[in-house]
């Protein structure tokens, strides 16, 4: 494995496990304000980005490299409400996109294609996270300070399942 490439993917490891830390903090923080289905998503949301964690080490790993685990960042743990934590969610994803499309950028440089071929599963994940997150956004922005409809949302989203493992 090229080294620049493994350093580079060894950074989104640590960016993958601070998402998984960051979803975790959003979901206390939902747990402390009754928001049991807020709570739900943002759990299921910590796992998924742990998972993806865990596809950067196992390819690391496949690719003969060297995984080094790097200090995790102290995520925020305090929002105004719903809204700003989802907007926090969203920006978070835009900036997870940001980075997924830099390693394509230096796969692509180093002719990796098998890095390349990796990436792209990420990239086509990362327009649900945004559209997913974006998506209530828009509901929250939409009720406002609606008591009765922040209690529906937090209900629609204690619907949401752990997704199965998928590598396709």
């Amino acid at each position: 494995m090229n080294k620049e490439i493994e350093a580079a993917f060894n950074d989104h490891l640590n960016a993958e496990l601070h998402s998984s830390y960051l979803y975790l903090s959003m979901s206390n923080y939902f747990a402390a304000q009754s928001l049991s289905g807020m709570e739900n998503w943002m759990r299921l949301q910590a796992d998924e980005e742990r998972a993806h964690g865990m596809k950067f080490i196992d390819f690391i790993n496949e690719r003969n490299g060297r995984v080094i685990l790097q200090q995790i960042d102290t995520p925020k743990v305090e929002w105004k409400n719903a809204l700003e934590a989802f907007q926090d969610s969203y920006d978070h994803e835009c900036l997870i996109s940001s980075k997924i499309d830099k390693l394509v950028d230096l796969a692509t440089k180093h002719s990796d294609h098998a890095a390349t071929a990796f990436l792209q599963w990420f990239v086509n994940e990362q327009v649900e996270e945004e559209a997913a997150a974006q998506a209530i956004v828009d509901k929250l922005r939409m009720i406002g300070d609606q008591p009765m409809g922040l209690f529906m949302i937090d209900a629609q989203l204690a619907g949401r399942k752990p997704e199965e493992d998928s590598n396709e």
